[in-house]
């Protein structure tokens, strides 16, 4: 059986008429009738009945006339589903982000993305910035949002984009700001008071970029780094801070995260930035991969 047949059935179940069938798929009527009869043949199953004035669909040939057209319903939009594809109006798209992209890039760029194609499966789960590059490797998602890799740690067959980059601030107890005792509500936070306060911080192996900047700017002022308290999420951090355990670095972006008990402070001085961008398998050809990064080029150039 095969789409031949199928069309040949349902020509023949809709004219009720052999020549009227025939003539409809430019064909004679003999190779007609043998096919159909190869078609019961091969179902063990009949599906015309047949005197010499007049041709009937059997119930299993009228309700089976409804599958096949099903059938070829699909069949006929099949080049037009490849070039869909091709284009990336449809398809798959598997996506994974930092946390903090949460609070920054990411609720406008799948906003842009989804409204553009809304044919495309989008699936997308949070994890860490290491996380997501071995699932690129490991082919497991197809675009990460990322705190930015230093270029020589990045992978060759990884590419990658930059999309945002912003200042860190501090985020502090309110209750140590109202004390007195970690700056004041409003004012620029010294890096002398910062540094004397426990850290909050995510593991280097979590976020190993952004884990070197805040060591970075610790030894940029000749201060001996460590951290009080580890967690993976940024929202934990800042909820940690609000219970009073510590300060934290945080990009300013996270100012968008109100957590009752935890102030935002800016630092004075000279300033740590971090960057979030895009990161994909160079060799990748999934087209709604290209069309999602146009889509986050065009939305960064806004």
């Amino acid at each position: 059986m095969d789409l031949r047949q199928l069309r040949q059935f349902a020509a023949v179940a809709e004219e009720l008429h052999f020549g009227r069938a025939a003539t409809r798929l430019n064909m004679t009527q003999p190779p007609l009738s043998q096919s159909i009869q190869a078609l019961e043949k091969e179902l063990n199953v009949q599906l015309f009945k047949r005197t010499k004035r007049s041709v009937e669909l059997t119930s299993v040939g009228r309700q089976w006339l409804a599958h096949v057209r099903q059938v070829l319903d699909g069949a006929n939009g099949l080049a037009g589903t490849a070039r869909r594809l091709s284009r990336g109006e449809i398809g798959v798209l598997r996506l994974s982000f930092v946390s903090t992209a949460d609070y920054s890039v990411l609720p406008s760029m799948v906003s842009r993305y989804r409204a553009a194609y809304p044919h495309v499966e989008l699936t997308m789960r949070e994890a860490t910035s290491d996380l997501q590059i071995d699932a690129l490797l490991d082919e497991e998602i197809d675009v990460g949002l990322i705190i930015a890799p230093s270029r020589a740690s990045l992978h060759p067959t990884l590419s990658y984009r930059p999309l945002l980059r912003e200042p860190l601030i501090a985020a502090v107890p309110t209750a140590w700001t109202e004390e007195g005792r970690m700056g004041f509500a409003g004012s620029a936070l010294e890096p002398a008071d910062f540094f004397k306060a426990p850290l909050i911080l995510f593991p280097r192996r979590a976020a190993p970029a952004f884990h070197d900047i805040v060591s970075g700017y610790f030894a940029e002022h000749g201060m001996a780094f460590s951290t009080h308290q580890e967690a993976i999420q940024m929202q934990t951090i800042v909820g940690l801070v609000a219970s009073g355990l510590g300060v934290a670095l945080v990009p300013l972006t996270m100012t968008n995260l109100q957590r009752r008990g935890a102030t935002y402070l800016p630092l004075a001085g000279r300033v740590p930035e971090v960057e979030t961008g895009l990161a994909w398998r160079s060799a990748d050809q999934n087209p709604a991969l290209e069309t999602f990064l146009a889509a986050a080029v065009a939305a960064d150039s806004d």
